[in-house]
């Protein structure tokens, strides 16, 4: 888990939590549940994602908007473009950066339609989206991970 994590989705304006405040917070007293949420982001494979309420489901806890929140607040410093909309469209106000990430990390996209605004592709979530389990970035030497030992 990571020790100095931002608040946000990395835009302007963001702040690091290490010994400032947010919202009168530090990151000693991160929410709990926003802790669970960044340790399963900094899971995810490059190349793969999971949706918000994919995260949700593998914790047994909260839901879609609730990690989106917690993404919306804290995500920076993890993975955010790992978490996604259901709909496997990219981050309003953050395409293009998701998109670079994606492309570099080879994640399956669709290409846009000539209707499709601003021409932007959209996630495959069919080949995209991660299981949670097989090939994390803290998998043993067989693929999988023990969901207790890390949430």
């Amino acid at each position: 888990m990571s020790q100095h994590r931002t608040s946000g989705n990395g835009t302007s304006g963001d702040r690091a939590i290490g010994d400032r405040a947010i919202d009168d917070r530090t990151i000693d007293e991160l929410p709990e549940y926003a802790e669970r949420v960044l340790d399963v982001a900094e899971l995810i494979p490059p190349g793969r994602v999971m949706t918000y309420g994919d995260v949700a489901e593998w914790l047994g806890d909260g839901g879609p908007r609730q990690v989106g929140r917690v993404m919306a607040l804290y995500g920076a410093a993890v993975p955010w473009w790992r978490v996604v909309r259901a709909d496997g469209a990219l981050l309003p106000g953050h395409e293009l950066r998701a998109l670079g990430h994606y492309r570099e990390e080879s994640t399956p996209l669709r290409e846009a339609s000539r209707s499709a605004q601003g021409h932007l592709p959209r996630l495959d979530l069919k080949r995209a989206r991660w299981d949670g389990v097989t090939g994390g970035a803290d998998a043993d030497a067989d693929g999988d991970i023990d969901k207790g030992a890390h949430i």
